[in-house]
């Protein structure tokens, strides 16, 4: 899949994570890199992001944002925020149901 990402014929769209702006720039060079996810970036990288990709894909931000954070990271220009604390920090609720005749 390499190569055919690197010949710029891969047909299908890639998303691609990414941990630092060195990384970023790396993959802006394939044309099948359609969506990339920029994991753990504080707001200042976050923000140069979305100046050197400049519209050419789509940048969601993910990991260590917080529904306290999450304004803050939506002022970067991102398209897309990944927020695990909806998920994995949820407690569990005990529930029933009983019906009666």
């Amino acid at each position: 899949m390499l190569a055919a990402i690197e010949r710029g014929n891969l047909t299908i769209p890639l998303e691609v994570e990414v941990k630092n702006l060195d990384d970023l720039r790396e993959v802006l060079r394939f044309k099948a890199v359609r969506r990339i996810l920029l994991d753990n970036f504080p707001i200042s990288d976050l923000k140069n992001a979305v100046s050197v990709v400049n519209g050419r894909a789509e940048l969601e931000a993910s990991g260590g944002i917080t529904l306290e954070t999450v304004r803050s990271v939506a002022e970067t220009g991102v398209d897309f925020i990944s927020v695990g604390a909806l998920t994995h920090s949820v407690a569990a609720v005990d529930l029933s149901l009983k019906l009666r005749e």
